[in-house]
């Protein structure tokens, strides 16, 4: 990769033989930063992106004085002096402003969106209003108790000129990019995708569609991944899947590198004769092994080639998934330009108890929602706990962290649950 370096060496390397989670987090978001460029793209590209400029407003929003509702507009001081009688004097509809100011003791019949004529500040609702002529000419009755300055939108109330919107650094999504469209912006400068290229190896492993042989695995993982990977708004490459074989790893691993931001790898994590992929990292770049004191997960490992990072998962599916939205989710978010992602935790009652669970370990279980016979939200775990269990993840709105300090867990306590919406999936 082209330019000057973005990583330190060994950015990932520690002095602890086992890390708690909060400490492997720690590291990760003090020597991680953004490493890709900008691109400029049409607002309507923009959702998901990340924002590589501070968009301020360069005028007021909405620009002018306008109408809430549907109905007459008029001074406030006309409709005291005339007892909620006024003469209808004009008709203003949206986009098609009045040319002359209201006279005196008059309204003007006008719609949503409107802009306020000069000489009325206060409107009142069609639906509210009765419509009398007299003299020939038509007469609104406003009723009572009307206020001044009701149902006008002020110029600038959303927005005032030159006042920040977004910040370097945001995510967009919908609403942002129709704040940044009410003010006239039609391009923005979004950080280019970040590139993370998806490593499978092992003469095992066969993607779906192709025949099994003894003793093969089909590669659930790289579907896993892929989906994670792109729902952060990354580009996923697939690198297929890798045999035994040392120079291939090491050519596959090395282009990888040079073309791509970030490599994924699943499993393989130990050092026995036929894991490669280790010993090609270990001379390309520099490779840290991380025993985390957590559970499912524990081995990681965290490595670089030049600057492109490298992330090994663990090979078991539950696994794989939790370690990626607890470690590689935020990894990609700082490396995409949009700092260190900190879901959100809430507290809900367990429906489950643990009568022991180990002390200095972190434990995270699949958890589903539920209404107790109260009618309160709690949170029950997925019965069986093995990582290799994919029919948790999928009955699971989200996770239960359980910190190291606990040992037991009694029904009605109060635990932290991490919604999977917090960890950017799709709700069940």
């Amino acid at each position: 990769m082209a330019g000057s370096r973005k990583l330190k060496d060994d950015c990932f390397l520690h002095d602890r033989d086992r890390l708690r989670h909060a400490e492997a987090l720690e590291i990760l978001e003090a020597r991680l930063t953004g490493v890709t460029g900008c691109e400029r793209v049409p607002l309507g590209s923009g959702c998901g992106r990340v924002l590589a400029e501070t968009v301020s407003a360069p005028r007021d929003v909405p620009a002018d004085d306008n109408s809430a509702v549907d109905g007459y507009a008029f001074a406030h001081a006309s409709y005291l002096a005339c007892n909620g009688r006024l003469k209808i004097a004009a008709r203003i509809a949206a986009g098609h402003p009045a040319n002359a100011p209201l006279p005196p003791g008059t309204a003007a019949r006008i719609f949503t969106g409107a802009v306020m004529p000069q000489g009325a500040d206060t409107v009142a609702m069609q639906e509210d209003c009765a419509i009398e002529e007299t003299g020939g000419a038509a007469v609104v009755a406003v009723p009572d108790g009307l206020k001044p300055g009701a149902n006008r939108r002020r110029a600038g109330e959303d927005l005032r000129a030159g006042a920040p919107l977004l910040d370097a650094g945001t995510r967009l999504r919908p609403q942002d990019l129709a704040a940044i469209a009410s003010t006239g912006q039609a391009e923005i400068d979004v950080f280019r995708r970040l590139r993370v290229a998806l490593v499978s190896s092992g003469d095992e492993i066969r993607r779906p569609g192709e025949p099994l042989p003894p003793g093969g695995v089909y590669d659930a993982n790289h579907f896993l991944l892929k989906a994670l990977v792109e729902g952060t708004g990354a580009t996923a490459t697939d690198l297929g899947v890798l045999p035994d074989k040392p120079d291939v790893v090491h050519e596959a691993l090395a282009q990888a590198a040079r073309t791509h931001d970030l490599v994924l790898t699943s499993g393989g994590a130990s050092r026995g004769e036929e894991d490669h992929m280790v010993a090609a990292l270990d001379a390309l770049g520099s490779r840290h092994m991380w025993q985390l004191a957590i559970k499912p997960g524990r081995p990681m490992s965290f490595g670089q080639i030049g600057d492109c990072v490298v992330l090994g998962l663990p090979g078991n599916p539950v696994a794989a998934m939790v370690c990626f939205l607890l470690y590689a989710r935020p990894v990609i978010s700082a490396l995409s330009g949009a700092g260190f992602a900190h879901p959100h935790r809430f507290q809900v009652p367990a429906a489950f108890g643990v009568p022991r669970k180990k002390a200095d370990r972190r434990e995270f279980y699949r958890g589903t929602l539920a209404s107790d016979p109260a009618g309160r939200t709690v949170v029950d775990k997925f019965a069986r706990d093995g990582s290799g269990l994919i029919s948790g993840l999928r009955a699971a709105d989200g996770l239960i962290e359980i910190p190291e300090a606990t040992t037991e867990i009694r029904p009605g306590d109060l635990v932290d649950f991490l919604p999977f919406p917090e960890l950017g999936l799709l709700p069940r």
